[in-house]
């Protein structure tokens, strides 16, 4: 009885997480530094349960990025050029990265975890600079293709990260997205949105055949995300998004520092 109350009790606090996670994906990103960190606390700290609770969480958010995609069925129609192009290295490279996952030694994922929860949150502290530098937020035309082998090598290199782990791909691909001569926000987001589904698509059915998702957790994150990620978006204008960030960058550097010391 007491075993089955605290798998009651981590079903909650889990869904509770992604129900944020999915909010912060509307609004900012980088819900993957919530619900990863989550998993990993009530599936324990061994190499396995980091590989599982990767796993477990990339299926968790998916949903709520086809539901993303969805909403910007209007602007991909304008930017289906590149889509075409790009789509194939995404999906190339997020099948290598989560095979990566999947063969490399579950230690070796483990000794990357502080890396890769730094990286990625110095990617999302770091994101308005980098918007700014890139000149994302200029709503103007489509200019046309250039850099198109840079593109997608650049595409494909971000595709094995996404597949291997994942957090922070967003404001990569909008970089990539800026230097093929994009403008439009809502466009970038359109074809950010489809790339990264593409990838987490591939991880998804990978991690699934390899029997590495914990199904009791993931499904009940997923519905929770979608309902986060629904109410976020229903929101989004009246929220502080600096604040949101803060907090995530917050929890970012809290986690990677603590993961560090466990390291040590």
């Amino acid at each position: 009885m007491a075993v089955q109350l605290d798998v009651i009790l981590d079903t909650l606090c889990l869904c509770v997480v992604a129900t944020v996670a999915g909010a912060v994906n509307s609004v900012a990103g980088g819900g993957t530094l919530l619900t990863f960190p989550a998993l990993i606390a009530v599936l324990g700290q061994d190499a396995t349960a980091a590989v599982v609770a990767n796993a477990t969480s990339t299926v968790a958010l998916f949903p709520g990025s086809l539901a993303g995609m969805a909403g910007y069925r209007g602007e991909l129609g304008q930017v289906h050029w590149w889509a075409r192009r790009l789509f194939a290295p995404s999906l190339l490279g997020g099948l290598i990265g989560s095979l990566l996952l999947m063969r490399m030694p579950a230690e070796s994922f483990k000794a990357l975890v502080p890396w890769l929860i730094l990286a990625a949150a110095l990617l999302f502290w770091l994101q308005p600079r980098i918007a700014r530098w890139i000149g994302l937020g200029t709503i103007g035309e489509t200019s046309q293709p250039r850099h198109v082998g840079l593109v997608i090598v650049f595409q494909f290199g971000i595709a094995i990260y996404g597949g291997y782990f994942g957090a922070g791909i967003g404001i990569l691909m909008l970089a990539a997205l800026a230097l093929m001569g994009l403008h439009d926000i809502h466009e970038m987001n359109g074809l950010k949105t489809l790339l990264g589904s593409s990838i987490n698509g591939v991880a998804v059915v990978v991690f699934i055949a390899s029997g590495k998702v914990d199904w009791a957790f993931a499904l009940a994150m997923a519905a929770a995300a979608i309902l986060g990620g629904y109410g976020g978006a229903r929101v989004a204008r009246r929220l502080d998004r600096n604040f949101v960030r803060r907090v995530v960058v917050f929890i970012g550097f809290s986690l990677a520092g603590y993961y560090f010391y466990r390291a040590a």
